[in-house]
C-alpha cells in the first residue's frame, strides 16, 4: 500500500511544470495540441480557465488550426501561413498577441512597438468579448501570418 502512494507521489511530481515569473508555464518547445493542452492546464488560477477560453474561442473561429509552444507561449497558425496569434500570461493578466493586428477591423485595443502588432488583455475580472476575438482571430488567420 506504501509502495502504491510513493510511486503515485513520483508520477505527480514528475508532472509538476516550473512557472516562470508572471505565471507562465515553463514548457518544451515543440508542436502540436498536446504541448498546448499542458500549457493551459498548468497555468494557475483564474488564468488557467481564461485560457481554455481563448483556446476554445480559436478552435471556433479556425477549425483545424496548428498549435504549437515556442518561447513558453501557445501560439496558433495555418500550415505552410504562419502563426496568427498567441498568448503569454503575466502576474495580473493575460496578453493575447496578433501578429499582424494592426491590419484588423476594428483594431485590437492595445499597441506594441511594432506597429503591425496588437494586443488584448484579459485581467481577471473583465467581461471579455467572445464574439469580437473570434471575428478578430478569424480576420488574423485570413492574412498572412509570422513565419517562425
Amino acid at each position: 500500500m506504501a509502495a502504491k502512494k510513493k510511486s503515485a507521489k513520483k508520477k505527480s511530481a514528475k508532472k509538476k511544470v516550473r512557472l516562470l515569473s508572471g505565471d507562465n508555464p515553463q514548457i518544451p518547445k515543440g508542436d502540436g495540441a498536446a504541448l498546448v493542452q499542458a500549457y493551459i492546464e498548468a497555468i494557475p488560477d483564474w488564468k488557467r480557465d481564461v485560457a481554455r477560453r481563448i483556446d476554445g474561442l480559436i478552435e471556433r473561429a479556425v477549425p483545424g488550426v496548428a498549435k504549437a509552444v515556442k518561447w513558453n507561449s501557445p501560439f496558433y497558425g495555418i500550415e505552410g501561413n504562419g502563426w496568427f496569434t498567441g498568448f503569454h500570461c503575466f502576474k495580473k493578466y493575460i496578453k493575447v498577441n496578433f501578429f499582424r493586428g494592426g491590419q484588423l477591423d476594428p483594431m485590437p485595443p492595445v499597441t506594441s512597438k511594432d506597429p503591425e502588432t496588437r494586443y488584448v488583455h484579459y485581467y481577471e475580472d473583465d467581461e471579455p468579448d467572445d464574439a469580437q476575438m473570434v471575428d478578430w482571430m478569424r480576420q488574423a488567420a485570413a492574412l498572412p501570418g509570422w513565419m517562425s
